[in-house]
């Protein structure tokens, strides 16, 4: 039987009576269509963007008592949210990112309870693989750093660890981190989990819907698309390495640019590999389904066409990640490779994603540039997110991630208190 989701405590009746605070009284709806431009769809939240972090803000909003129209220029995680590795990683991450990433792992561990579908998550546990022995000096102070922050859930394992964990790997291995809660899932299988669970909740999306402008009157805004226009009292933009262009329009320029991430899936081969694998000092993500097939990735950059809205595969650095594979684990040399994709992400300056209200703008809010990383994240950041715009503050606080901050790159990031509610400048 299914569960029915828990409302959180923060979903009070922000919009419990067909959401009048978020309702301008004087709306320019008629306005808009005497100018000829078709019907206006209306809803309390727009959000633009049908990957992970649309659906599941627009889950929460829903959840939260929202109507909610969501906009997809292509078909629902078409992009990185349906392409990516599939990793549930809190291993690495940093150290602004840590609160979010354990906070959504254990929703992973609960997904069926809160949309209905496991999404495939697989609790394999995450490996970092060290190599020499300056890299496990390189795990080690990780670790320390976390531990002198408080969080414990990486573990320093040394080599007789890692090769009782993953037998198969090749003996120089030195070490390494190991996170036992984490894991994978699978991408469009989790994503559409989300947009069905908010289906059920009234939720409504328009597919094959590019928004080509955006615009604010008085307290609502206005949202133009070949199928006509939309308008709503608050506006989210989840649009992953779109979501710039659309942040410019609204007078925030945000250092973000689009790289084309890229995997490769193997012919099946015996199982030989229970965990997902990193590499410390190369690029590498590894895991085996149960099929047999490995997926290889690593945030191996290939070509982002963002005005013809796809990704290209670059053979060449796709050889030096085969290689990466065959050091570690010697007896697949002779596999051969199924297939390769890449995938358009956006990345921001400081390698932290945009989880923020407009700086500029009322009633207008932003998450996108997840560098990567934002799968694992999706669950949290859309809870957050509905936190956030529902009630301006969020169980944990975001200042890290504001639109209007630096992105200068720093050796070592601010760690927030996790404590209490935040609220949202």
């Amino acid at each position: 039987m299914r569960a029915r989701y828990r409302r959180p405590k923060w979903a009070i009746t922000a919009f419990g009576r067909r959401s009048s605070r978020l309702r301008s009284e004087s709306s320019p709806v008629n306005e808009i269509s005497q100018q000829g431009a078709g019907v206006v769809q209306e809803a309390d939240v727009l959000v633009i963007g049908g990957g992970l972090h649309g659906t599941s803000s627009a889950f929460h909003l829903a959840c939260g008592g929202a109507s909610v129209i969501v906009l997809e220029a292509d078909y629902v995680a078409r992009h990185s949210s349906g392409v990516n590795a599939g990793g549930v990683r809190t291993l690495g991450r940093p150290l602004p990112e840590i609160p979010l990433a354990l906070m959504s792992r254990e929703m992973w561990h609960t997904l069926p309870e809160i949309v209905g579908d496991d999404g495939g998550f697989v609790p394999s546990g995450q490996l970092k693989i060290a190599e020499t022995q300056a890299e496990f000096e390189e795990c080690r102070e990780r670790v320390d750093l976390l531990e002198a922050h408080g969080f414990t859930h990486e573990k320093l394992i040394d080599r007789e660890m890692v090769l009782e964990l993953e037998p198969a790997l090749a003996p120089h291995v030195t070490g390494g981190i190991w996170v036992e809660r984490d894991g994978y899932a699978l991408p469009f299988r989790t994503t559409t989990a989300f947009r069905l669970a908010a289906q059920r909740r009234g939720v409504s999306f328009h597919e094959g819907t590019p928004v080509a402008r955006i615009e604010q009157r008085g307290e609502r805004w206005y949202v133009q698309t070949p199928r006509g226009w939309f308008a709503a009292g608050k506006m989210l933009i989840a649009a992953g390495a779109w979501s710039g262009d659309l942040a410019l329009q609204a007078g925030e320029p945000v250092p973000v640019h689009p790289e084309g991430l890229m995997l490769m899936v193997t012919h099946r081969v015996a199982p030989f590999c229970k965990a997902t694998l990193g590499a410390t000092g190369r690029p590498l993500s590894f895991k085996q389904f149960h099929n047999g097939t490995v997926v290889i990735g690593g945030k191996l950059i290939g070509v982002a066409d963002l005005p013809g809205r796809h990704g290209e595969v670059d053979f060449m650095r796709l050889v030096k990640s085969a290689q990466t594979v065959v050091d570690l684990f010697p007896h697949l040399r002779h596999l051969g490779i199924n297939r390769a994709w890449a995938g358009v992400e956006a990345f921001t300056d400081d390698a932290l994603p945009v989880i923020s209200a407009s700086r500029t703008a009322s009633n207008l809010y932003y998450s996108f540039g997840y560098c990567g990383s934002g799968f694992q994240l999706g669950p949290a950041c859309g809870q957050l997110v509905a936190q956030m715009m529902i009630d301006g503050t969020t169980s944990l606080p975001l200042d890290a991630f504001a639109i209007d901050r630096s992105f200068a790159v720093t050796d070592a990031s601010p760690m927030p208190s996790t404590a209490g509610h935040h609220p949202v400048a």
